[in-house]
């Protein structure tokens, strides 16, 4: 723990359907969700409009459209996503060479590192400069939590959410995390908050009483003392940069126990992507994929496959955890699932060629017309040929199109031989809606614009801020708050 507040965590609002809302002035305001739309298809990412009406990420489809039939459904657009995670981490590289992105939406930064902050004042006037500069460079917005740890850094943004910055004194931990629900400190899923609260446990309080000793008992060595200490605010672990770390995974933790097999694979295919999204957005490609599987019972197996060279080939990391995961019994449910990639090496171009081409027969039409409408499938993902798509498939829903009269637009669906376009840009006012043949020679896919026409020149940031500032605490703004 340190003794001043100079971790932070910066996590960008509902980031994929705020891109969206941003791109498409129709649609700001309004409920909008991001996954896949076939069958099997699974939410992303919804924005708070749809969150409101009970949509939510990792929640199926099928679900979401009851909840909010009126919401628009769009496909990722990767690519979009992307570009806005650089310029986002790139502002957070200025501030410290200590950065540890999550996702290409999420990461910590030791601002202490970076010489930019020693104190809560410091840190409280970076941290509320980087949420200013983000917008202005990319027209979305971002809540930023600052503590002496990573795990309460986490925690005060998850407070500050949405459009928020949340700072937490040290020393004042125990005192923060006494009256929270266990579900709050990491490692607490449903399956053993539930398993806590047949004990009595529900808050972190309880936890904190209860001492080491029970709550080995009760969860194991390794769980019980880790979960001890969180529930007294120690948490050491330290900013790790992307290109130091040994590897990169992602996992989730289910509400309700995962029995459909069908519906457990494609939720392996979706932590892939996902795993793939940060191993891109590092640069770096990896040769070893691992599956993680904790059964109904807690217990947890690990898998993995060693490839014949490093990929950051999303098709060639889904392929190998599916292989992984047939090895595996999930009979009686599945209560988290995780894919990472070990064996990390730079990025280069002929160890993803090598890959691909390996793999290449098992990839083509792996995302076909059969598929569920690209939802995993990133945009420019380097790799084999694959069988064209049907004319009707290649107009998804929210990808941007250009027509030769009428300009810049997006899907807004497609059938029965028609694609109905909306043709406005992020800087305009919402447009109109026209419906064209599928063939129509004058309609072809384009590029994502960028979500601000003139966003400032950031090249001297963060030169102005000094290391420390004297002087009383600023004022705090909306949105803003201290936690002692």
């Amino acid at each position: 723990m340190r003794a001043a507040p100079t971790i932070l965590h910066l996590d960008m609002d509902a980031f994929y359907a705020s891109a969206e809302q941003a791109a498409k002035p129709s649609l700001r305001g309004k409920p909008v969700v991001v996954g896949g739309l076939g069958m099997r298809g699974v939410v992303a990412t919804a924005s708070y409009e749809a969150r409101r009406l009970g949509v939510h990420s990792a929640m199926p489809m099928a679900q979401a459209r009851r909840l909010a039939p009126n919401a628009a459904y769009l496909v990722p657009r990767f690519a979009l996503y992307r570009t806005v995670s650089d310029q986002v981490m790139e502002l957070l590289g200025r501030l410290s060479p200590l950065v540890e992105p999550l996702s290409l939406d999420e990461a910590f930064v030791d601002l202490e590192a970076g010489g930019v902050a020693d104190d809560p004042v410091s840190a409280r006037a970076v941290g509320g400069e980087l949420r200013e500069v983000i917008r202005a460079v990319t027209g979305l917005s971002g809540s930023v939590g600052l503590a002496g740890s990573k795990m309460l850094a986490k925690i005060a943004s998850e407070e500050a959410k949405p459009d928020g910055l949340m700072l937490i004194e040290p020393g004042t931990e125990r005192e923060l995390l006494a009256p929270m629900s266990v579900r709050i400190l990491p490692g607490v899923g449903p399956a053993t908050g539930d398993h806590l609260r047949r004990a009595g446990m529900t808050l972190v309080s309880h936890l904190a009483e209860a001492g080491e000793a029970e709550l080995v008992r009760l969860l194991g060595r390794a769980h019980g003392i880790a979960l001890h200490r969180m529930a007294q605010g120690y948490d050491d672990r330290p900013v790790v940069a992307e290109r130091d770390a040994k590897s990169v995974s992602v996992e989730d933790t289910f509400d309700i126990d995962l029995h459909d097999r069908v519906r457990v694979r494609h939720e392996v295919e979706r932590l892939a992507d996902r795993c793939v999204g940060r191993l891109r957005g590092a640069g770096r490609s990896g040769r070893t994929v691992v599956l993680k599987v904790r059964r109904y019972d807690f217990s947890t197996l690990t898998r993995s496959e060693t490839l014949r060279g490093p990929t950051d080939d999303p098709t060639v990391v889904r392929e190998a955890a599916a292989r992984l995961l047939d090895a595996v019994d999930t009979t009686g449910g599945v209560r988290l699932l995780g894919v990472g990639v070990t064996g990390l090496a730079d990025f280069t171009q002929e160890d993803l060629f090598a890959q691909a081409a390996e793999a290449g027969h098992a990839a083509v039409g792996a995302t076909g017309p059969g598929g569920d409408d690209g939802a995993g499938a990133e945009d420019g993902a380097p790799g084999p040929a694959v069988r064209e798509q049907p004319p009707e498939r290649r107009w998804a829903a929210g990808h941007d199109v250009r027509h030769d009269v009428h300009g810049h637009g997006w899907v807004q669906g497609s059938g029965i031989g028609r694609v109905t376009v909306r043709f406005e840009e992020p800087w305009t006012e919402p447009g109109r809606v026209r419906t064209f043949r599928i063939d129509d020679p004058e309609l072809r896919p384009a590029d994502p614009l960028p979500l601000v026409r003139d966003p400032v020149d950031y090249s001297s940031w963060p030169a102005s801020l000094p290391k420390s500032r004297s002087g009383p605490v600023p004022p705090e703004g909306e949105g803003e708050a201290s936690r002692p």
